[in-house]
């Protein structure tokens, strides 16, 4: 590939040229036979827009309200684990992208940074990331979110324990020390059969933890409760009997079980639960500002982004973060622009169909 990207996934082919073959496919491979990581971006493919002409889009506004937090776009970034296999600087250098881009940056609790490096780094709105862990470390996770002025939880329900990932089996990836550990468990590299991700998973998750157990989480914080993995109407109509704050649509990228659907597949079964009573996030896929028009017409308030963030801070950074960041800030924009909606909130249901409705109107 000649000269700068052009698109988001000119990124991952510079990161790919760039990172350990070990570390890309640890950060680009899904779970076992790989149909959902596909599907996640494929799926948004079977989605055409319907554009409205002669609408004055002089000007376009992309901000939304995430939470009362107003960002320049409707973009989060993902919160994901070891950015310090992508780059040396890791989460610092992807919180600074962030905070220049104006949006929220979700930061795993398996960061190669800690928190505290994290929020002393720049003035990005902050959203802390856990798993269902042993109630110990979650209260120590809680404590220490609310000291550094994080301003949500996204607790990420769908891994009781950890996905297949046959790449990493095959390459015996070792999982870094994950910081926001040290003084509550080991991390030192323990062997597992070549890889100590496992170990980590072992030692650290509660797969006893269950709906009741929200209300615990609840009860030892102030900061409001996003919950990640939730793939249908059924599990979005517990969460909000669960009191949390928002809802994120999503797979684990791919990562946890392979052949769930595709989260643009099933986003609107879960709007339909929720009713408009808390917001609904989507994760999974989005490779285009297009990808991010379809997912608002379809009901989500705003998307994450994951892999495209990853790929730009291997090739080039905390530069390519924002890079990556501004892409799809751009293309959204455009996309806008050329449907004919001047704001996130002109955009409707009636801007998409999905490849059921096209199949509909040919019976």
């Amino acid at each position: 590939m000649a000269g700068e990207p052009v698109n988001v996934n000119e990124f991952e082919e510079l990161a790919r040229k760039v990172l350990p073959k070990i570390y890309y496919d640890f950060f680009s491979g899904g779970a076992e036979d790989q149909y959902t990581l596909k599907q996640n971006i494929e799926a948004f493919r079977r989605i055409t827009i319907r554009p409205r002409i002669l609408v004055d889009v002089s000007k376009i506004d992309m901000s939304t309200i995430i939470l009362g937090h107003k960002t320049s776009a409707p973009i989060i970034v993902a919160p994901t684990s070891s950015h310090q296999l992508a780059h040396p600087e890791g989460e610092v250098a992807t919180a600074r992208g962030a905070a220049a881009c104006n949006v929220i940056m979700g930061v795993a609790f398996t960061s190669t940074c800690t928190m505290e490096e994290v929020a002393s780094s720049c003035k990005a709105v902050r959203f802390i990331q856990t798993f269902a862990f042993k109630r110990e470390i979650t209260a120590n996770m809680v404590q220490r979110a609310e000291r550094n002025g994080f301003r949500a939880i996204i607790l990420t329900a769908d891994t009781p324990r950890l996905g297949r990932k046959e790449a990493d089996i095959k390459n015996k990836m070792i999982a870094p020390p994950f910081k926001n550990f040290e003084g509550l468990i080991s991390t030192e590299a323990v062997s597992d059969k070549g890889s100590n991700v496992e170990a980590y998973a072992a030692e650290t998750l509660d797969p006893s933890f269950c709906w009741k157990d929200i209300a615990w989480l609840k009860s030892i914080t102030k900061l409001p409760i996003l919950i990640k993995g939730v793939l249908t109407g059924e599990d979005a109509t517990k969460a909000i009997e669960a009191g949390v704050a928002g809802i994120i649509v999503s797979n684990h990228g791919a990562r946890q079980l392979d052949y769930t659907p595709a989260t643009i597949s099933v986003l609107e079964e879960v709007v339909h639960a929720v009713q408009g009573k808390v917001p609904v996030l989507l994760d999974g896929g989005i490779r285009r500002g297009t990808d991010i028009f379809k997912a608002l017409a379809l009901g989500a308030k705003a998307v994450l982004i994951g892999r495209p963030v990853i790929y730009g801070l291997g090739a080039k950074g905390e530069t390519g973060v924002k890079q990556v960041i501004e892409m799809l800030k751009n293309e959204l924009e455009r996309t806008m622009a050329l449907a004919g909606c001047r704001t996130v909130d002109d955009i409707t249901r009636s801007h998409v169909n999905t490849e059921t409705e096209r199949l509909l109107c040919r019976m």
